[in-house]
């Protein structure tokens, strides 16, 4: 898939805003690109090497909403990665696009990839 422009919000540990995940650079919030593989969702947030990788094997739900990590999306969906990490429940939130149909494809898609 070709990468996309998109927004990162963060990652909550256990659905507290407030409670931020920090390992494997996933603090920092920021715009970069998105693009999905046969395994992962990625991200790469401008000025950084690594990209963040979420495996498909470790979702167990995709939601939407307006907020996420303690910030207002701006009235555009976000979109909300539910995964575990060494028996840790994070949330991962971001703005993939800014059309709700296509944001409702990508919903689909991601949901498609975790029943496999």
């Amino acid at each position: 898939m070709e990468r996309k422009d998109g927004y990162y919000f963060g990652t909550e540990i256990e659905g507290k805003w407030y409670r931020r995940y920090m390992a494997k650079g996933m603090l920092a919030r920021g715009t970069g690109k998105y693009w999905f593989d046969e395994t992962a969702l990625s991200f790469l947030r401008m000025l950084t090497a690594k990209p963040i990788r979420i495996p498909y094997a470790s979702i167990y739900d995709i939601k939407t909403g307006k907020w996420h990590s303690g910030r207002w999306g701006q009235g555009y969906n976000v979109i909300k990665v539910l995964w575990t990490e060494n028996d840790r429940k994070l949330s991962s939130g971001f703005i993939l696009s800014k059309n709700n149909p296509e944001v409702s494809e990508i919903v689909n898609y991601l949901k498609k990839k975790i029943t496999v």
